[in-house]
């Protein structure tokens, strides 16, 4: 099945590319940059000479006089800005080609939240009600009926993966408190002196106003308190959550609920006391999960760990396209 990447050159759009080199069922048709892209003709391995799947991979500018031309299409992946994903995606959809939607241009179903976090208004009202959210462990029987998938982003995707089996046995008096921390990578390829790797220092940002904090409420069905956190590190999230669960609630009601919310999940590893580390989950497509649990106080904190370019990003995508494409969830990976 022919698949294309939007934005390819970014780094995310490159491990999509990666990923889709060595897929069984999907062949890469097509890899495009925008119009004025510095990258447009360059063979892909030139920018990222360590994915030699990538040599015969040149990127193409796109227009979207393209859309039009693409015979044979099956999906399409949007590495790309949320204005540039909000405008296109439209038009892809007319073409009959479904969409993974990196971005976050339909991550929110409520408008007036999306303009207050992205800063313009949504204008494809019925492009977003028909958008499906794309956390294919919670949401895969929806995935495979979807045309188009707003793939979770890096830190809600680390956040929920803690949190949602846990949604029935919270204390909703207690907001869940997130502490985040990311690689550098998840600034994205583009250079600025504020995540420039030599002048970032681990620090806190977006506090009390990061995009991704009603994203992640949003899709728990509960308020949180969410702070990231820039490390001085490439890859990798890293988030830690302290949550207070109903008094009733028992170790074995947590871990019924971590067994029952991952038994068709295998890149999903839970453990009961043993807290995951980076190293463990960096270049892969896996979710480690650790948890402890105070039964005098009622608190339990859980820690999760992701590369935020592959289960945050390019790995997701990918099992949102094979449920989309009618595949295994986890094929090619």
């Amino acid at each position: 099945m022919k698949v294309i990447v939007l934005g390819a050159s970014g780094y995310t759009g490159a491990e999509l590319c990666n990923l889709l080199s060595r897929h069984p069922s999907m062949q890469l048709a097509c890899a495009y940059v925008s119009e004025n892209s510095n990258d447009s003709g360059k063979a892909l391995s030139q920018l990222y000479p360590q994915f030699p799947g990538l040599d015969g991979v040149t990127l193409q500018p796109f227009s979207l006089a393209d859309v039009h031309e693409m015979d044979g299409v099956s999906l399409a992946f949007l590495a790309t800005p949320h204005e540039f994903s909000h405008d296109v995606a439209p038009a892809l959809l007319d073409a009959g080609i479904r969409v993974a939607d990196l971005s976050g241009a339909f991550r929110l179903k409520d408008a007036a939240t999306f303009a207050r976090c992205y800063g313009f208004n949504h204008l494809q009202r019925e492009e977003l009600a028909l958008a499906e959210y794309g956390l294919v462990d919670f949401y895969a029987d929806k995935i495979t009926r979807a045309s188009l998938v707003a793939v979770p982003g890096c830190y809600p995707t680390a956040s929920l993966l803690a949190l949602k089996p846990l949604a029935a046995l919270l204390d909703t008096a207690v907001r869940p408190v997130i502490n985040a921390i990311s690689g550098v990578s998840g600034a994205g390829r583009k250079a600025a002196l504020n995540t420039s790797f030599c002048e970032v220092g681990v620090q806190a940002y977006g506090v009390l106003g990061h995009r991704h904090q009603p994203e992640i409420s949003a899709w728990l069905g509960q308020d949180v308190l969410f702070t990231p956190h820039l490390g001085t590190f490439k890859r990798g999230i890293l988030a830690t959550i302290s949550v207070r669960l109903r008094e009733e609630v028992n170790i074995a009601d947590i871990q019924h609920a971590y067994q029952q919310a991952y038994v068709n999940s295998p890149l999903v590893r839970v453990s009961h006391g043993q807290m995951p580390r980076l190293d463990d989950v960096v270049n892969t497509p896996r979710c480690h999960i650790g948890w402890q649990f105070d039964p005098h106080s009622g608190y339990l904190v859980v820690s999760s760990a992701i590369d935020n370019l592959l289960k945050g990003a390019a790995a997701q995508a990918l099992q949102n396209a094979n449920l989309m494409l009618g595949l295994e969830k986890d094929c090619g990976l």
